[in-house]
């Protein structure tokens, strides 16, 4: 098929005056179409424009230089060569009162989606990333533990947070001791697990010494991460509009650690410096206050009431599928319809219910469509099916399946209540019975921690090797997206056999055959070094490249 490419309509151009185009030329990437980005402008200056944007019929060039370059009366000639400067002659402060309008007497919170800022977070412990990255709308990126070795030390100490409930207490001083042990244990391994990999893989002709020793070291990173313990600190980059800011610093406020409620006094500062508009109410003891104290009784009496229960964890495996709807294969092939027909959706489902069972099987074929690649997903008619997973897995792999946002997760707390996993290698390095006396070392630093200072502190002993329970909640569209993407070869061995577990429990406990069928890209294969083909092929695409830009 032929596909005829239609030049585009006449816009409108708004009419601007030299002078004025040479003032707004600083700022707007295009003068005269009807797309354009805004550069060079303060965040709130960005976000006030589009608030005011909303209630006029100007545009947001015309907005601006009618409301908000300060000192019109100058001339426009003489702004521009103010502009020039690399202090904008901006009215913030109008734009600051505009925002200060709109939260108050509209009540407007979407306002606050219309700027952002990027932050950056270090040395944050493991269990304050999993704080930080709780959001849903903002973007993550952390420090990984497949890419650096945790054997040298940050200033005076390895890289550990000390949390400030312990500091200069007995058992803070026991604490220190058993992370510095720790962290020698995981030093001496790192350095006998090297040779081990680089003896058990041997460097390929064609393999240059940077894929071959990176992919080693990789192997050697995932097999010994066991050993760190949840109190390793990480940097984390984050960027968010100021609502998202405003929804996490409220959490870390209310939040049980000394950690997050400091940090979060930390991010607090700095977003003022940035984006000070969009931050009023955290602090505030009536609102943001009041928002925090609410999150932090919640939290309290549900505490309260599961101390009550009484029973102990039934035995499951690592993945169990808890919830799905029998009816989802049916459901999914009348949402597909809904959007092409003129239908009611009730009426609809009714339809698809009453076809002969070929029809719609041949639908729901149709509704998913030849997928060309994993990134090819099916349209929004997938999401009416739904999948609970319960998973046990080792702390490592949940930081990993964390990160997955557009899905409902929950964890509980990190204890050594349900034991730990030991990589086959430790055994094969002759280092079995140090990895079982860490685990058991921490064992018992968690109980006395968790005695004088309640669970929550307890877990910053707790290695990563340890297993916590939480739960995944998604769509199918979602488990398109997770299972695909976490069972591909490059991926951790442990993650991967998470998603193909539940690839499985999709097709044979669901009995969602077509909808698992779908997902033709989860990699079911098992792999020595999965690492090494990924890097093979990132050397070979930079080498067409260099030849491409010779």
């Amino acid at each position: 098929m032929t596909t005829t490419i239609l030049p585009p309509p006449a816009y409108c151009v708004e009419t601007f005056s030299d002078d004025e185009r040479a003032v707004l030329a600083r700022f707007f990437t295009e003068l005269d179409g009807p797309v354009y980005a805004l550069v060079n402008l303060p965040e709130v200056v960005k976000g006030a424009l589009f608030a005011r944007y909303s209630r006029s019929p100007k545009s947001v060039r015309r907005l601006f230089l009618d409301e908000f370059v300060a000192d019109a009366d100058a001339g426009l000639e003489a702004i521009a060569e103010q502009f020039e400067g690399t202090d904008p002659m901006v009215d913030l402060q109008r734009a600051e009162r505009l925002y200060d309008r709109v939260f108050s007497e509209y009540g407007d919170d979407s306002v606050a989606q219309l700027g952002g800022a990027h932050i950056a977070c270090e040395q944050a412990s493991n269990l304050l990333t999993k704080v930080l990255e709780w959001g849903r709308l903002g973007s993550y990126l952390e420090e990984s533990t497949r890419y650096i070795f945790y054997d040298q030390k940050l200033g005076a100490r390895y890289r550990y947070h000390i949390p400030a409930e312990l500091a200069g207490s007995t058992l803070g001083n026991d604490y220190v001791d058993q992370m510095d042990w720790l962290f020698d244990a995981y030093s001496s391994l790192i350095a006998r697990a090297v040779p081990y990999y680089e003896t058990l893989f041997p460097q390929q002709e064609g393999d240059s010494n940077f894929i071959w020793r990176s992919t080693i070291r990789a192997k050697a990173c995932d097999d010994l991460r066991g050993l760190l313990p949840a109190s390793t600190v990480s940097n984390l980059g984050i960027f968010a509009s100021g609502q998202a800011y405003e929804a996490l610093l409220l959490r870390m406020r209310a939040h049980p650690l000394q950690e997050a409620r400091s940090y979060s006094d930390l991010i607090l500062t700095e977003l003022r410096k940035v984006i000070p508009s969009f931050l009023k109410r955290v602090d505030i003891p009536d609102r943001g206050g009041a928002w925090s104290e609410y999150l932090a009784s919640l939290a309290a009496g549900l505490d309260a009431r599961a101390a009550e229960i009484g029973l102990v964890p039934e035995p499951r495996d690592e993945v169990t599928l808890v919830e799905w709807d029998p009816d989802a294969e049916t459901k999914v092939a009348a949402a597909a319809l809904y959007a092409v027909s003129d239908l009611p959706d009730d009426q609809l489902l009714d339809y698809v219910r009453r076809l002969p069972v070929e029809d719609r099987q041949t639908l729901l074929r149709t509704a998913i469509g030849q997928r060309g690649n994993r990134r090819h997903k099916p349209g929004r008619a997938i999401e009416r099916a739904f999948y609970r997973f319960d998973v046990l897995s080792d702390y490592g792999v949940f930081r990993d399946l964390q990160r997955h946002r557009m899905l409902t997760l929950e964890w509980q707390r990190l204890s050594p209540a349900h034991g730990f996993v030991t990589p086959d290698s430790v055994a094969d390095i002759g280092a079995e019975a140090l990895w079982i006396e860490a685990m058991e070392r921490t064992a018992a630093l968690y109980e006395r921690t968790a005695t004088a200072h309640g669970p929550d502190v307890a877990q910053y002993v707790v290695p990563f090797a340890y297993r916590i329970r939480y739960y995944l909640h998604m769509n199918a569209r979602e488990a398109f997206h997770f299972i695909e993407l976490r069972s591909q070869r490059p991926g951790h061995p442990d993650y991967r056999r998470v998603a193909q577990e539940m690839h499985r429990l999709i097709r044979d406990v669901a009995g969602h055959r077509l909808i698992a069928d779908g997902m033709s890209f989860v990699d079911h294969n098992d792999y020595d070094l999965a690492r090494l083909e990924s890097e093979r092929r990132s050397a070979a695409k930079r080498a067409a490249l260099e030849v491409l830009e010779g």
